[in-house]
């Protein structure tokens, strides 16, 4: 993510922002160095770490809920640093042919995306094991990485004219397909928990498909609008793949519902809606295919209205204190917390408000305080005001490991570095791959 325009005088803007695989975790990027916060709670916004060693950060990644941080900065942008934040120390750096643009990690592997080539690590050792070179040119370092390190699958463009999608396997370290996903250039990746599923939305921002992984079928087909071409920013699973979340430059978030598919349907629609639907299903075999497609298209089931339109923003679908939550957080330093009616879905309800660039502490959203209760979700956000020791840590979806601990610890797959053991993963001072 490219780092945001500053006034001349004005605060530490963010440069980059970024959630941990399972969502528990934000990390932000300044001209001052990087910031790491756990999202355990909504009232609550705890940093955990902050380093002011490294300025002009733009990419920040952090392992899970580990002590292992990535970062990369302006100052020495063909270099990716690797540092374990708890104690202090660098862990390994790496230097490369030309701007490093993005960086995935797993628990197996860590990838490194550069315009024209793609790096794959061992995240054990740091080995290099794969160089993808040649790739398509990706000049925003457009890739997605399975959290899921049993089959650890990468998806990158395939071409820069159209929209396909190269599905390679980073674990056998072959590709396992190729997938025609849009008509124009991608602009969009994002893998479900497990790795069986790829979203993608291309640079006319007007339809998102998911496909099954690593078959590459298409399963869900919906349409984010017709009126204008958006920039999708950010396209996320929640971690149960129950709902797909997209943003943009524009004012407007979608989440989509992913219904199960079934092979069956009921011979007679016991609603009125079921009955409709099934009259539109059967006019579509009479009409044009792109007009009976726009039709098959499936609404989002729920909406936010942001309060401007125009910024950089990265979303998040979580459970937080055992209750779903939409984050979003914008390049001018804010993360607002949401309530999503996982039933009804329809425009969901701001109830935090918290300042990123100031000392970590909470912001108020004093506007929305002064609403009464409209909705299950704004009942549900008076709820969770109150501090509970059994609801405040929540569970996280990966390892069971439990979420709200300052700096807990991960396991790690069989292998993989342990971050507790020095000797596991030595230091290196520089390597050029």
């Amino acid at each position: 993510m490219e780092a945001a325009a500053e006034a001349p005088g004005a605060p530490a803007a963010l440069s980059c922002f970024s959630y941990n695989q399972d969502c528990t975790s934000l990390a932000i990027g300044t001209t001052t160095g990087y910031r790491l916060f756990s999202l355990s709670s909504v009232e609550q916004l705890d940093q955990v770490h902050e380093s002011n060693e490294i300025p002009d950060v733009y990419i920040v990644e952090r392992l899970f809920s580990s002590s292992l941080v990535v970062v990369v900065s302006h100052a020495k942008p063909q270099q990716m640093n690797v540092y374990h934040f708890k104690k202090g120390t660098e862990i390994c750096n790496y230097s490369y042919s030309s701007k490093i643009l993005s960086i995935r990690l797993n628990r197996q592997r860590l990838v490194v995306c550069l315009e024209e080539s793609i790096y794959i690590h061992n995240i054990k050792d740091m080995k290099l094991l794969k160089t993808i070179l040649d790739t398509p040119p990706n000049t925003t370092g457009l890739c997605a990485l399975s959290i899921n390190h049993a089959n650890s699958y990468l998806a990158y463009p395939g071409s820069a004219t159209s929209g396909e999608i190269v599905l390679y396997d980073g674990n056998t370290l072959k590709t396992a397909c190729t997938i025609p996903a849009h008509d124009g250039p991608l602009a969009a990746l994002a893998f479900n928990s497990t790795g069986s599923k790829l979203a993608s939305a291309s640079e006319k921002g007007t339809v998102i498909r998911v496909f099954s992984i690593p078959g590459g079928q298409k399963l869900y087909e919906f349409r984010r609008g017709m009126k204008r071409y958006v920039n999708i920013s950010s396209l996320v699973f929640s971690m149960d793949s129950q709902f797909l979340c997209a943003s943009s430059n524009t004012e407007t978030v979608h989440i989509f519902k992913l219904e199960h598919l079934t092979d069956s349907r009921p011979e007679e629609p016991p609603t009125w809606s079921g009955y409709m639907g099934k009259m539109f299903q059967a006019a579509t075999n009479y009409l044009p295919a792109q007009v009976s497609g726009m039709m098959s298209q499936d609404r989002a089931f729920a909406t936010v209205r942001l309060n401007v339109s125009g910024q950089r923003n990265i979303c998040a679908l979580s459970t937080i204190q055992k209750l779903p939550r939409l984050l979003v957080t914008t390049s001018d330093g804010h993360l607002y917390i949401y309530n999503l009616d996982p039933q009804d879905g329809g425009e969901c309800v701001l109830i935090k408000n918290h300042s990123l660039l100031g000392s970590g502490k909470m912001e108020e959203n004093k506007e929305n305080d002064l609403q009464p209760p409209q909705s299950y979700a704004a009942t549900v956000a008076r709820q969770s005001t109150v501090p509970s020791t059994s609801t405040m840590p929540g569970y996280s979806e990966d390892g069971g490991a439990l979420r709200g601990e300052v700096i807990p610890e991960h396991e790690f797959a069989t292998g993989p570095v342990c971050l507790d053991d020095e000797n596991e993963f030595p230091p290196v001072s520089i390597r050029d791959p």
